[in-house]
């Protein structure tokens, strides 16, 4: 691999050196091969020999410069003071094979000055779930941190029972978060410059072609969350947990917790359980990244040239950006050219969808045989299963809701719609009843249900024969979803 150890040469007030702290007797649980050729892991024998023990904190290759971050952030809208990689370590970071810097974040490895009351361990249950949630958003073509793997081990871990403890080797472009300023700004003020320039420097480069290279290193963090953001709510994918210590500076998704993909259509779901308020409900997601950010952008006022108007001129595109780039989105998950006619289309489909409780990611699938009634037999099924769920009522809003859609996708080929709606709605994203079954057979020391998981993500878009019917299943109407529990 091409070593590119940056973060270590800032200021040591910024981290703190150490060593992981090795699981007992640890057992690969998963690899991801494509992320190993992306990094140059897979033509290093040494590393390939040695991967379990690697990510078991057993084995640290000479070139890692494993480390802590300190970082800050507001949780749930309120300031909490300083955080930190609390369980987790910046192992290394290498060019991949797009030249394209990316970290090596071992996540579940023991306690760090930043633990807090935490125990540094992270549990199979959550290790699994987010293996397979950044795997199924970069399958779906969603900004996202990935992961080279995990393993399993014999160390205990207590959560609200005894669990099986795990360690995930977790790959992002980036761990720098919106709450490193924010700790930067409280506690070492003087490092904001240097932090600065490092950012745009490591990642932002395109930005020191401007007259003012900060404000539009700003501009673009902006954009980019808002991008990302909509993607959240195109895929119907709810975060849980939009702190500004888990949001990334380059607009990927970052921090699996108790995330979740819609089901049954509800704009208010809520799957954090802890989120009493519905602050991190799907709905509010894009609110709350505008908060975060403007949370976030008054500390470069301590840097020269940036004032509070130049600040607001940073933070005003965000809105444009994000109902641009959900609108297009939308229309071509119904495979209408983006115009008013198809907005007003698509957000009638949503609200029959609100209205009805209809699933998700089945009833958009479930358009393309309205679009070609002969060709897709497992459309077909979903859109039986949508139509039978309907009252006397809603039939009729659909059927003209339906006439005037299609009338509406005579302006453009039926090919052309169809390819658009192949590529833009999945077939199969990750239900928390998929991840569950997939935990629960790991627990129990088999692995084969989450490699099919992994493997039917890997190709979301298209039908698959390893498929069962589960996957595509919804809850019952009115069943409450599956709240999810921070604890990992």
């Amino acid at each position: 691999m091409r070593y590119q150890n940056t973060y270590v040469t800032l200021d040591t007030r910024l981290y703190h050196e150490q060593q992981p702290t090795p699981l007992d007797n640890p057992r690969a649980g998963h690899f991801n091969t494509e992320v190993a050729k992306q990094l140059g892991w897979l033509d290093d024998d040494e590393l390939m020999a040695r991967w379990v023990k690697i990510l078991g904190g057993q084995y640290v290759p000479a070139e890692f410069r494993p480390l802590s971050m300190a970082y800050a952030g507001h949780q749930f809208g309120q300031w909490a003071g300083q955080l930190g990689d609390g369980r987790g370590l910046l192992m290394a970071q290498v060019l991949d094979n797009n030249d394209k810097l990316q970290d090596l974040h071992l996540k579940g490895i023991g306690l760090t000055p930043y633990s807090r009351m935490g125990d540094g361990r992270a549990v199979l249950r959550s290790t699994i779930r987010e293996y397979l949630c950044g795997h199924a958003l970069t399958q779906l073509g969603i900004p996202s941190s990935n992961a080279l793997g995990f393993v399993v081990s014999d160390t205990r871990v207590r959560r609200e029972r005894m669990e099986t403890g795990a360690a995930l080797m977790r790959v992002a472009d980036s761990h720098i978060r919106l709450g490193h300023v924010e700790w930067i700004a409280s506690f070492a003020p003087d490092l904001l410059n240097e932090f600065t320039d490092y950012m745009i420097d490591t990642y932002y480069p395109e930005c020191r072609q401007s007259e003012t290279p900060v404000l539009a290193f700003l501009t673009a963090v902006v954009e980019r969350t808002a991008r990302m953001i909509a993607d959240w709510q195109l895929i119907g994918f709810a975060h849980g947990v939009m702190n500004t210590d888990n949001l990334s500076i380059t607009g990927s998704t970052l921090d699996f917790g108790p995330f979740g993909f819609m089901e049954r259509f509800d704009p208010a779901w809520i799957n954090n359980h802890s989120d009493h308020t519905g602050r991190y409900a799907y709905q509010n997601q894009p609110a709350i990244g505008h908060w975060n950010l403007n949370t976030w952008l008054p500390h470069f006022m301590r840097l020269e040239g940036v004032t509070r108007d130049t600040l607001a001129d940073c933070l005003a595109p965000y809105e444009a950006t994000f109902m641009q780039h959900y609108q297009q989105g939308l229309c071509r998950k119904l495979g209408l050219p983006h115009e008013k006619e198809s907005l007003t289309l698509a957000f009638e489909w949503l609200t029959l969808l609100e209205d009805n409780l209809l699933d998700y990611t089945n009833s958009f699938r479930a358009l393309l045989a309205l679009v070609a009634p002969d060709d897709y037999s497992h459309e077909q099924q979903l859109l039986s299963t949508l139509t039978a769920e309907l009252t006397d009522e809603a039939s009729k809003v659909w059927q003209d809701w339906s006439t005037r859609y299609l009338a509406q996708l005579q302006s453009v080929s039926v090919k052309q719609a169809l390819d658009s709606m192949r590529e833009n709605n999945p077939v199969y994203v990750l239900r928390n009843s998929m991840a569950q079954r997939a935990i629960t057979a790991a627990e129990q020391g088999q692995f084969e249900e989450v490699n099919r998981v992994f493997e039917l993500l890997a190709n979301p878009y298209n039908v698959q024969d390893i498929a069962i019917e589960l996957d595509s299943k919804p809850p019952t109407p009115h069943a409450p979803q599956m709240p999810i529990s921070c604890s990992s």
